[in-house]
């Protein structure tokens, strides 16, 4: 299986025409990005879908790993949807790495508004690859 990355990505790709094309800031040991739903993004009228919330806990969890040079892809992710994000209200996806063992690393996102009110949280299994 190729693990290159394309351009594509869902989340992060820039080639993507439909894509979120989000940008990331690593820092050393976590990493950051911002994002701002529009109407396309909703469930229910004016509130975001909870699979783009997921998606993005997702994407920052495994970019960080990769940020800090290790290949890896989801193997497990338990998600807590807290609040309902508003379309047009922007959040900020942080994610850590809370342990590496050989294997696997576990990681923990979380999506929180500009005045830290957190909206969602993942905790995943990343599978080195």
């Amino acid at each position: 299986m190729n693990f290159t990355d394309d351009g594509y990505c869902f989340v992060c790709g820039h080639k993507n025409p439909i894509g979120l094309k989000l940008d990331f800031s690593f820092d050393g040991k976590t990493i950051k990005t911002e994002f701002t739903p529009k109407k396309e993004h909703q469930g229910y009228q004016d509130i975001v879908h909870g699979g783009i919330i997921s998606i993005l806990l997702d994407e920052a969890m495994v970019k960080l790993a990769i940020a800090m040079g290790i290949p890896v892809v989801t193997a497990q992710m338990e998600i807590r949807l807290r609040k309902a994000l508003n379309v047009g209200q922007k959040i900020i996806v942080t994610a850590k790495i809370l342990k590496d063992t050989k294997k696997i690393l576990e990681a923990h996102a979380e999506a929180a508004t500009e005045d830290n009110v957190v909206i969602a949280e993942a905790k995943g299994k990343l599978v080195r690859v």
